[in-house]
């Protein structure tokens, strides 16, 4: 099968295989004839000069990241300025607060699209234009899986919100509106406007939700120019950003600086580090896990808490702190963040990065931050701020992010003794049994019980739905219990605030230890010693285990039926594990085949 693979042939570029192939004129004439029936000429695709992919994940439906079809005329111009060929492609759109189940079952799918553009197409270096939620890393997942040179260029939060004279974070006003309306403080038009208040232009979240987190961990990880993360949308710099990152990307095919030469292990060990300085999301270990695995580095939910634990908070942006996107950029942003921890010695400065320079020489004159928003790493808002990575007889592991854990949730639920919480467990089968039962009496719930909520993972849900972060009744509410210990096989909104135990791992719908549980059933949640059990004999547990019966799921679509085939636990990147084996598949398993 040598004969098939179409790398064996010496050219400059990649692209050079499809349209200036001297010794097959006849596909030479094919591949380019039609590329010219929209104005391209022989000249451009015959010059020499790299072709660029776009790889375009905005559109109507997916309004977090749309204004990347304007952006997109920026990084074109820059990589004409070049002396590059721009060549603009759509991806499977995702979108976080539109897609039905959850916008996480198409992250693994926007990946094997890019996969196929990537490897198939007449492509030598690709812009990846980041933004809501899980495009930022399906696009890196795929960049890695190819291995040919990308950089990404995210879309930047939404300008800040306000309601009444305070600021209105994405995603985080919604859960404080959530419980406004339970007490019967609001109706639902004042619901709706309240929550509404938060979008005010293109953009994604400005709350250091998971979008604004992971494109922050993009460019910590040394995926984005410095500087790019925390540009607000609407900003001029951020049209300049785009430009600036098309002229890059040609440089970067001339010096074939690809995924594998910057996302290394270093540069994962770092991006964990500025994830607990800035209060990422905690959907951020899932997504760098699942990127790590593509790109072939060994880095896992482990690393999470023997990098990250320790490290303090520093930014001051909701839902850990005050401020929104606008303040972090002004602030700072990511440079002035990694600045601080680098010559603390908290990252590694040799870490390559895809400006050609290292982290620490793209560091180096950065200036100090405004420290009202981007605090001294010597007077942080926390001193341990990491995420906590969790085990016991339930699961093999979930995480907990420490961050949020506020004065009022510690002093009622983690004091006495310190970091440990014994209670009860109520049992929901999904956020829908949640909905029908939260306010019912025979629950018994009160300020000793943790809500758990099952069968929301990968396979169970399918995707594994941000619907873990559940509010307690209203009588609680009533009572100023604002928020109960919760735990799920699902995920939480990184907009949220609350110190939810998430990513349980396996789910309850594989067989996982939450599909046991029965409603009062004693649990003992110890943090010091990072461990969930429930407080029932083994030999019960056993029997439960005994009598457990796998759920008959419903696959509503094809896709929904190949991804639950496929797909692995959040604990090891929730990615197809299949896919995974795919590693560096242009020089492991070569170009494909001529088309005719």
């Amino acid at each position: 099968m040598a004969d098939q693979d179409q790398t064996k042939r010496p050219f400059r570029l990649r692209s050079q295989r499809w349209f200036d192939d001297p010794t097959d004129p006849g596909m030479t004439s094919l591949y380019i004839e039609r590329q010219l029936n929209f104005g391209m000429t022989r000249g451009e695709l015959q010059s020499g000069r790299p072709i660029i992919g776009i790889a375009q994940t905005g559109s109507d439906i997916a309004p977090c990241n749309r204004h990347h079809i304007a952006l997109a005329e920026r990084v074109k111009a820059g990589i004409r300025d070049a002396g590059g060929v721009p060549l603009e492609f759509p991806v499977h759109p995702i979108q976080e607060t539109l897609k039905r189940p959850t916008a996480a079952l198409d992250r693994n799918l926007q990946y094997l699209s890019l996969v196929e553009v990537l490897h198939g197409y007449p492509i030598d270096g690709v812009v990846l234009t980041t933004g809501c939620d899980k495009t930022t890393p399906a696009q890196l997942m795929g960049a890695a899986t190819v291995n040919i040179p990308a950089i990404a260029l995210s879309g930047g939060p939404m300008l800040d919100g306000w309601w009444q004279g305070r600021l209105a974070g994405s995603g985080t006003i919604v859960w404080e509106a959530r419980k406004k309306l339970a007490a019967g403080e609001i109706d639902n038009d004042t619901f709706i406007e309240m929550v509404a208040a938060s979008a005010t232009s293109v953009g994604h979240c400005s709350t250091m939700g998971t979008a604004l987190s992971m494109n922050s961990l993009a460019e910590a990880v040394g995926m984005s120019i410095t500087g790019c993360a925390a540009i607000p949308g609407p900003y001029r710099q951020r049209a300049q950003m785009a430009y600036e990152t098309g002229r890059r990307i040609v440089a970067m095919v001339e010096e074939n600086l690809r995924p594998s030469d910057v996302m290394t292990k270093k540069a994962f060990e770092n991006a964990v580090a500025v994830a607990s300085a800035i209060g990422a999301s905690s959907n951020c270990p899932v997504h760098m896990v699942a990127i790590a695995r593509h790109m072939g580095v060994d880095h896992t939910v482990e690393d999470w808490q023997r990098v990250g634990a320790d490290i303090p908070l520093i930014v001051d942006c909701q839902p850990a702190g005050r401020f929104l996107g606008e303040a972090f950029y002004r602030a700072g942003g990511v440079p002035a963040v990694m600045k601080q921890l680098l010559d603390a010695g908290l990252l590694h400065g040799d870490a390559m990065t895809v400006t050609g320079k290292t982290l620490a020489e793209n560091l180096a004159n950065v200036p100090a931050p405004d420290p009202e928003v981007i605090r001294p790493l010597a007077r942080p808002m926390k001193e341990r701020a990491g995420f906590v990575v969790l085990s016991g007889n339930l699961f093999d592991n979930a995480v907990m992010k420490i961050s949020v854990i506020d004065k009022a949730f510690r002093d009622r639920f983690l004091s006495d003794p310190p970091d440990v919480f014994e209670g009860k467990v109520a049992v929901f089968e999904g956020p829908e049994d949640y909905h029908a039962r939260i306010e019912d009496p025979a629950l018994g719930i009160d300020d000793k019980t943790v809500l758990v909520i099952r069968n929301c993972g990968p396979v169970g849900y399918p995707g594994a739905a941000e619907v873990v972060n559940m509010q307690p009744p209203a009588s609680l509410l009533k009572q100023g219990v604002m928020a109960l210990p919760t735990m799920g096989d699902g995920r939480q909104s990184g907009t949220s605030g609350s110190p939810s135990i998430l990513n349980v791992s396996p789910e309850a719908a594989v067989g996982g230890g939450l599909a046991l549980l029965k409603d009062g059933d004693p649990i003992r949640i110890d943090l010091t010693t990072r461990r969930v059990d429930v407080l029932i004999p083994a030999e019960e547990l056993a029997a439960r285990r005994a009598a457990w019966k796998k759920p008959d799921l419903l696959d509503k679509t094809p896709w929904e039926q190949i991804y639950r085939s496929m797909v692995g636990s959040l604990g090891t990147g929730g990615c197809l594990e299949p896919a995974t084996l795919f590693l560096n598949i242009l020089e492991t398993r070569g170009e494909s085949r001529h088309n005719h």
